[in-house]
């Protein structure tokens, strides 16, 4: 599995999720502790589910454009 290259991208939609959910929370008007707290629960929960859903993918050799893990092949796991 392509471990490394998951593993960077998530280093960057980590802060990326955190910061879009803590501004959307903050100008709800709730406090910045609270607001990033909110943020950090569900930027891990949104995370994992992807990380989970893009591994079980992987695993069974479907191809994601999206994901781009697995090389391009004309296989009927592909959208047409």
């Amino acid at each position: 599995m392509p471990v490394k290259k998951w593993l960077r991208q998530y280093a960057v939609a980590l802060p990326v999720l955190t910061g879009i959910f803590t501004l959307s929370q903050y100008i709800k008007g709730y406090t910045l502790k609270h607001s990033l707290s909110f943020a950090l629960f569900w930027a891990l929960i949104s995370l994992g589910i992807f990380a989970a859903t893009r591994a079980w993918n992987f695993h069974r050799n479907q191809y994601c454009a999206l994901c781009n893990d697995l090389p391009e092949k004309n296989n009927d796991n592909q959208p047409r």
